[in-house]
């Protein structure tokens, strides 16, 4: 019998630490109903954390209810509460993914016997175990010794090894392949037993390729699923009584392949497996997402069977695994479950944000002088750019903003191809404008000035945390993209004057510039695509003149594409990337790959290289409407020519094109 149970949540529902909040949880029925032979187990998760500990964006510099291990610390508290035994554990990427994890990488360092602040704050919240993920790769393998070195926890990982045997257990792994806690659970009748609780850890063992320069010829990684085939027996043999795999592995196909990035479906089949934590795609387990998955429950919160959890990303979720024990002779086994994902807030109809519970002082504390350090950190510079980067001209000529978006994908990217079969194949990049006007108003545009750049200035270049991708496209996908991009703008007649340019029907952010090739726009022709991508004109072409290293682009020709899994998985509807030519899908996020680039180049200079521009049309003008500011950049614009043509609607500023 499986139970499913539905949790309301308030504000204050979950106040941690305080004898009123406890007082009014009522316990779970596993708790409250257990006979003197079974007992309650409570596991919960917390998966990629990415150092957020504080509830504050610290790209945009201010607080809030979305995202923090302190926000998730109340719920944790108040899980306690409501049962007889409960566990705490960690399904990895704690150590990096926000400008706290970068300060303490880059500015600060961690020395022997330094403590890192993500692991200060578990340590406050008394975790049970962990495992690694792999961003805690990201800074190397010293930096990763040292701060798992203060944790007062076990960390496990049985795929990473030092040195390879004939057999995953003749293997030297980097941590500990798994450990066996010895606790003990308390019967329904209140008696109390020793139980003992296997965790094992796996990590994608893609690790070889994001943190190549990191890892190569000091470790190797082995396949999740034989690697677990291989240990389980032995952990059993030890006298495990349960067996929970920290799977920081999506949800994916349900037969193994062997390397397989998201293996959690097969790893759930492994006999022995009981419960599965299970993280790495910033998604939320039990949920609608996967409906339809072979071998996914999600009514009843299994996997292959087994009671699974993922507890979403930045501790915006609880993953929580509740286990019904019954005593079998000498040995518990599982006789029910239930699965769930407490949320730190909820998001209105109205897009605003509701918190349901409040941070917990003592990990505020205990990480606060990172904090505030952290926060001088991204107010400073940490590079240079050499000319200003602004998004007033985004819309209509090749812009800075969108320009230093695309080297540093291409930046990334090239280095990850690297010792694939796709190594030698161009590196094209596609990005698009996300702050160009729009309903966001006349101030709704970038605008950072020549000299020193701060990390919070990267929000404003990227302004959504998409991670990167790469696609691998034909010449024909790649000019049918453009033409997909090309739907911004209105059709015009030639030799007419002051037409209206923009269609306000399609959103900056479907306007993909393709750096790495050079073309034209001809406005005189219609649209191949509508604005949500639907087929208009067939036989349209609006992009002409397309070439790459100043050849004609061959339609037969292959290239790769940066970009992000936005686009890469169907968003806008764009040829060439629908899901299905997805070839690279990083870890990492767009915004920390600019933020990586300006630190390690020093100072940037993305004036914008005119690789794309409209064809000549005589006699023609077109109108478009930007912010009053775009006046003071007019000299920045190339291959183009602009003017200023009085004023706009609702505070805009109206220009000239002459085509």
């Amino acid at each position: 019998m499986t139970i499913r149970l539905q949790h309301t949540l308030t504000r204050r529902g979950f106040l941690a630490g305080t004898a009123a909040g406890a007082s009014l949880i009522a316990l779970h029925p596993y708790s409250a109903y257990a006979a003197a032979n079974q007992a309650h187990l409570r596991i919960m998760e917390t998966t990629d954390l990415h150092v957020h500990v504080f509830p504050y964006d610290y790209y945009s510099d201010k607080a809030i209810d979305t995202v923090g291990l302190a926000r998730t610390a109340a719920i944790i508290e108040a899980i306690r509460a409501e049962a007889t035994n409960a566990m705490l554990v960690d399904n990895g990427d704690f150590l990096q993914g926000n400008p706290m994890g970068d300060y303490i990488a880059y500015e600060r360092g961690m020395k022997e016997g330094d403590m890192h602040p993500v692991i200060t704050a578990m340590n406050t919240l008394n975790f049970d175990a962990s495992t690694l993920g792999n961003h805690e790769f990201n800074y190397g393998l010293d930096f990763l010794m040292k701060s798992v070195a203060g944790a007062n926890f076990p960390i496990v990982s049985a795929n990473v090894v030092t040195s390879m045997g004939a057999t995953p257990r003749e293997d030297a792994t980097l941590l500990k392949p798994y450990v066996i806690l010895d606790r003990e659970v308390t019967d329904g009748s209140g008696g109390t037993h020793p139980i003992r609780v296997g965790l094992i850890g796996f990590v994608p063992p893609q690790i070889m390729n994001w943190d190549r320069k990191h890892l190569e010829g000091k470790v190797q990684t082995r396949d999740i699923v034989r690697t677990a085939e291989a240990w389980v027996p032995q952990m059993l043999e030890e006298g495990c009584d349960i067996i929970v795999a920290l799977s920081h592995s999506g949800i994916g196909a349900a037969e193994h392949a062997e390397g397989m990035e998201n293996a959690s479906t097969p790893l759930a089949r492994v006999e022995g497996i009981d419960a599965i934590m299970t993280g790495h795609s910033h998604l939320v387990f039990p949920s609608p997402t996967f409906d339809g998955f072979a071998e996914v429950d999600v009514a009843s919160g299994t996997i292959s069977g087994k009671p699974a959890v993922m507890g979403g990303f930045w501790g915006s979720h609880m993953g929580l695994i509740d286990l019904l024990l019954e005593r079998d002779g000498n040995r518990w086994k599982v006789v029910s479950s239930t699965s769930e994902a407490r949320p730190i807030s909820k998001r209105n109809e109205d897009r605003s944000v509701t918190a349901l519970v409040e941070s917990v002082p003592s990990v505020l504390d205990s990480v606060q002088k990172e904090h505030d350090a952290t926060l001088a950190y991204v107010r400073q510079a940490v590079g240079k750019t050499s000319a200003p980067l602004h998004s007033y001209f985004a819309l209509v000529a090749d812009d800075p903003s969108v320009q230093i978006v695309s080297i540093a994908q291409k930046w990334y990217i090239a280095e990850m191809m690297k010792g694939t079969e796709y190594e030698g194949l161009p590196i094209l990049s596609a990005a698009a404008p996300f702050k160009a006007g729009g309903r966001g108003g006349p101030e709704y545009y970038t605008d950072v000035p020549a000299g020193d750049v701060a990390i919070k200035n990267v929000a404003d270049l990227y302004l959504y945390p998409n991670t990167i991708r790469a696609v691998k496209v034909t010449g024909a996908q790649l000019k049918d993209w453009l033409e997909r991009s090309a739907g911004m703008f209105n059709q015009v007649t030639p030799g007419g004057a002051d037409q209206v340019l923009l269609n306000p029907d399609f959103p900056s952010y479907n306007f993909d510039v393709i750096d790495g090739v050079s073309y034209e726009i001809d406005l005189s022709q219609p649209s191949k695509y509508g604005p949500k991508g639907e087929d208009l004109n067939p036989g349209a072409n609006r992009i002409v003149n397309l070439s790459y290293e100043g050849q004609p682009v061959d339609p037969a020709a292959e290239f790769v594409i940066a970009t992000n899994n936005y686009r890469a998985s169907g968003g806008g509807d764009f040829p060439g990337a629908k899901g299905d030519t997805i070839i690279f899908e990083g870890p990492d996020t767009n915004r920390d790959i600019i933020v990586r680039y300006i630190v390690e180049e020093g100072t940037i200079n993305p004036t914008a290289d005119a690789n794309w521009h409209f064809k000549a049309l005589p006699g023609t003008s077109v109108l478009f409407d930007t912010g009053p500011k775009a006046a003071e950049h007019l000299g920045d614009v190339k291959a183009v020519t602009v003017e200023p043509a009085g004023d706009g609607p609702d505070g805009f500023a109206r220009f000239r094109i002459t085509l």
